[in-house]
Order: C-alpha cells, then structure tokens, then sequence
C-alpha cells in the first residue's frame, strides 16, 4: 500500500518518481478529503487539489483510501535531521506529545524505538499505544456492571412484573414475567472499546497491529456490535472503580467520535482521521497553563467567557457572543486573557507588527473591553526565526488604556522545557494586576 507523507501547508506534487504521488492515489484522497468535516465551504480545508500538486493546509492527520495513505504532518520547526525520515520522526514524535497533553493521556515516548517513529505513520503509532494499553488494562479484567433485564421465565427471579404478567401470560401461568439485574461485560464501555478495535483494524496496514487487534477482537467476541453513531456514550461512567479505563475511553474518543477529527466511511470512499491544529493547539496550551498554575486563588478556563458584544434596545437577548481561547481568573476576576494563534509570526526585526493581522488585534480589543483584564496575550507556537529565548516577544499598550496586549510564543518542538516557558510567560500576571489596580 503506497504510503505518501507531506508538511502542513507544504506539497505534494504529482508524479511517479521518489516524493512524488501518482496522479490516480491523489484524486481518490483530495476527494476523501472533500468530504471531510474540515473541508469547508470549497471543499479546500484540508488538501488543495491543484493541477500539479497536492497542497496540505491546517489540518494534519491521516487519509486513506483505496490502496493509499496520505500523512499529513504539522509544521513544527524540529532539530535538521540526516534524513527527512528522521525530522518526520521527530514532528510525529512532538504531536503524539501534543495529543497526550491535550487528551490527559500518560504515554511514555520512550518506550517507541526511533527506528518505529521514522517508519510507521502516526495513524500506526497511535494504533501502537492503544493496543498496549488495552492489552494491559484488559489483564486486570474486563469492566462489569448490573444491566436491567427482562426475561418471561418458569421460576421467578427478581421481581414479578405485574403488568406484563397478566397481560402477556394471563392464559400461560407457566410462564413468569421477571424483572432482575445481571452482572454483565456488555456495558456501553466495552461497546465502545470494541467499536474502537472494529474501526482501527480496518484502518491498520501494519501486521504487528493487526494481529494485535485481532486478538483483542477476539476478547470482545461476546460484546454486542454497536453501529459507531449509536454508541451511548452519555452511559459510560468513570469513577473510582474503573479509573484505569479513563485513558482509553479518552483514546476511543479520538479514534471515533472527538472534536479534533472525522472519519467518513463507506464504499470506495476510504476513511480520514483528522485533526485541526489550531483546535489542538489551544487544548495542549490550555492544559499546560492549567497545570502551571495549579494553586489556590486562580482559575482557568478554556472558552469561557462567552459574554456578547451588543445586546438589543428592546430585550436582553445579546449578539455576536465572544468565546475567548483562555481565561485566568483570580478569585473570580479575569486578570488574562490569552489567544493561541496556530501560525508563524516574524521577528520584530524583520517587521514591526510580527505579521499579526490587524482582526486579531481587533477581536483583543474587544475582550480588553468586554473583560476588563488588564493583560492579552496572542500566543503563537515558536520557531527559531523569532531567535530570543523569552517568552514575550512584544509588547503594546492599548491607546487610551491601562490594558497590556503582548505578543508571544512556547517551543512545541521542545517538550521538556514548553512547561517552564508557559511559566515563564505567565509570570507578570501579579505586576499587570497591580499595575492596572
């Protein structure tokens, strides 16, 4: 199965030799990706389909469809390898990083050789985990709870359902109407799980995978199968007594039914899992910033605000509802706000304004206004363009206000010190707060 790769915004251009795709695998996938919920009114969201390439836009993930694969990596600006294989690697590497953050996923890197990080694609990688996981929760046994039943038996057991006795065996004493709970492995939990193990065989090109989803299937044999859509996902329950299911109920969601992708599906369409960087982008900054400032006091909240711009003379019903990226709050008041922004800005050097585009700086003005905070923050993944080692990179006083409006940037290339620089850039919240009091 031909497996293609290609860089965010980058392409792919088409053709039979080495790094290029050939014309027929490009058609079948830029139409899968048409259909995608990403693909936007033009049907362009995700892959360009130009006249000589294939052009990857803000969406990464994987497409496959007939007998090829498209990975689509994000831009993240990696330590130059000896081979593109060994930057791929190190991207794949930085976004398995990304997703386990925004997931609150446990997921040790290391255990993953280098050799398997430049050879199987994400997809595959992610498949990897999920099945080591599985396998190691499953040895500790499969979660069990009491499922209401009905069932019309000789002897009674439970309780009598009055009702349908006497209307269904009014004539049949025989036979007794009976109400109980049965302890039973098929609960909405294991439907899920084995809906995941379903979807990602079929997806899997790798045999060490299948295998390992082959024998999982078999462990959930006796598990009904549930249609993906029909998955009561409201029914599924995480508290103490099965706490170490959480990880891979998260996973499950990713693979089949979460906010960062899609899957179509059906004949000769192939399936897409796909993931909107800025959407992961804002989930993985927010998650760090909460743990920065787990304390006492202080609050953050990921789309939180939600106040309205206007609201009509003759009611109370507001327009154009704000949803702010991140909000932190101190004892109850907003002292920042902070956007994430999933694209390159320029150094000061280079241009004065960094390349922030001027409705950006509108929409910080408005939640300056609407939030009263006295510090904004435009948050922009780093590269090494921007050359300084601080945090912020500028920052600007709204005229006529006390309000703070920075600009600035986290190296998601660098996931050992990413926690240290989130700190670093949140450190002035006390002075902005004193400074506008």
């Amino acid at each position: 199965m031909p497996a293609y790769t290609v860089r965010e915004w980058e392409k792919l251009a088409y053709g039979e030799a080495e790094g290029q795709i050939a014309v027929h695998h490009a058609d079948r996938l830029a139409g899968l990706a048409a259909r995608s919920a990403f693909a936007g009114r033009g049907g362009s969201g995700v892959l360009e389909h130009g006249r000589n390439a294939l052009r990857a836009r803000g969406v990464v993930g994987i497409l496959a469809a007939g007998d090829a694969s498209l990975e689509i990596l994000p831009k993240i600006d990696v330590a130059p390898g000896e081979t593109p294989d060994h930057e791929n690697a190190a991207i794949r590497k930085r976004l398995v990083h990304m997703l386990a953050v925004a997931l609150d996923l446990k997921i040790d890197l290391g255990v993953i050789t280098d050799l398997a990080w430049q050879r199987e694609t994400l997809l595959e990688i992610l498949i990897r985990i999920f099945c080591d996981k599985l396998t190691e929760t499953l040895r500790k046994g499969m979660p069990r709870r009491y499922v209401g039943r009905e069932e019309d038996l000789p002897t009674l057991r439970g309780q009598l359902d009055v009702n349908r006795q006497f209307t269904r065996h009014a004539v049949n004493p025989s036979r007794l109407a009976c109400r109980f709970d049965l302890l039973s492995e098929d609960t909405p939990l294991n439907r899920i799980m084995k809906a995941a193990v379903v979807q990602l065989f079929r997806l899997s090109r790798r045999s060490a995978n299948q295998k390992r989803l082959r024998e999982l299937a078999f462990v959930y044999a006796e598990i009904a199968d549930v249609p993906v859509p029909a998955l009561r996902w409201d029914e599924v329950v995480i508290d103490r007594t099965n706490r170490s299911w959480r990880e891979l109920f998260a996973m499950a969601r990713l693979f089949l039914h979460d906010r960062y992708q899609t899957t179509t599906g059906g004949t000769g369409e192939g399936t897409a899992m796909l993931f909107e960087m800025n959407a992961l982008f804002e989930e993985y900054v927010g998650r760090l910033i909460a743990r920065a400032l787990a304390g006492p006091g202080l609050t953050v909240s990921l789309q939180g605000g939600r106040l309205f711009c206007l609201s009509t003379q003759d009611s109370e019903r507001g327009l154009f509802q704000t949803k702010p990226d991140i909000l932190i709050r101190r004892d109850g008041t907003v002292t920042h706000v902070i956007d994430t922004k999933w694209k390159r800005i320029s150094s000061r050097i280079d241009d004065p304004k960094q390349g922030v585009s001027q409705a950006d700086v509108y929409q910080m003005m408005a939640y300056a206004q609407l939030y009263h905070a006295p510090r904004l923050t435009l948050l922009y993944p780093h590269h090494p363009g921007l050359g300084t080692e601080d945090a912020v990179h500028a920052r600007h006083r709204i005229t006529g206000h006390a309000t703070i409006l920075e600009t600035a940037s986290i190296d998601v290339a660098n996931s050992e010190k990413v926690l240290d620089r989130i700190r670093q850039l949140l450190i002035g919240d006390d002075d902005m707060v004193e400074a506008a009091g």
